[in-house]
């Protein structure tokens, strides 16, 4: 079965055909019988689920009906891997950097949707452009990823950074944090936007999942 309608949607099964991955449950606007509707389709049909922007009442119906699902308060999502989770299919590793702890929300988003696209993730957290020595000691780390997905906020300029010192794609994510003049988010996504080193591409203001779609495709490439 190719689609599945139900009264309020119509799941997609060809995704992982067409996309490489299973569809994915964008929970804001949806109610909690809803978004548990969807997740048992896919559930049933592909043995996972990854459910993102999940509210508190979202994420505790999700975690009674299936137990074995992980929710990430952080990042508000709810992934349910498969049994047995299979190894990661990407050619190396997603390394998912942020600016500061402050940014961590959107970087577990792409964290969490990078693994359920079957990549290897890691993460280097708080080592924004503030104390950039921070950085600057972990060149190993960056250079031995395959793809680096760089999660900043206030003034956005860490993936310029980031893309200065490694050959790999850099997908940059502004978030919304910062004071009045950084316009939620605004600001940040102009500077990484404008960014002078080469090969960085931007994604939408807040969105670590689809920087972390991005990521998947190169790293599955």
């Amino acid at each position: 079965m190719n689609f599945e309608r139900l009264p309020f949607a119509t799941i997609d099964h060809l995704r992982p055909i067409t996309q490489g991955h299973q569809e994915v449950i964008f929970s804001p606007g949806k109610t909690v019988g809803q978004v548990l509707a969807i997740a048992e389709r896919l559930e049933a049909a592909g043995g996972s689920f990854l459910a993102t922007r999940v509210d508190p009442g979202q994420a505790a119906a999700l975690a009674a009906r299936f137990p074995r699902a992980e929710v990430n308060e952080l990042g508000r999502t709810v992934y349910m891997a498969p049994d047995p989770e299979p190894a990661p299919t990407g050619r190396g590793t997603v390394l998912v950097c942020t600016a500061g702890t402050s940014d961590l929300a959107v970087a577990e988003e792409a964290a969490v949707s990078a693994r359920a696209f079957k990549n290897r993730v890691e993460r280097l957290t708080d080592v924004g452009v503030a104390g950039i020595h921070r950085l600057l000691t972990q060149t190993d780390v960056l250079r031995a990823a395959s793809v680096i997905i760089v999660v900043a906020g206030m003034e956005g300029a860490l993936p310029s950074v980031v893309g200065g010192l490694v050959k790999v794609p850099v997908i940059a994510v502004p978030t919304s944090v910062g004071y009045g003049a950084s316009f939620g988010g605004l600001a940040a996504l102009l500077a990484m936007l404008n960014s002078c080193a080469a090969g960085v591409t931007v994604v939408n203001i807040d969105n670590g999942f689809g920087a972390a779609a991005a990521a998947s495709r190169i790293n599955h490439s």
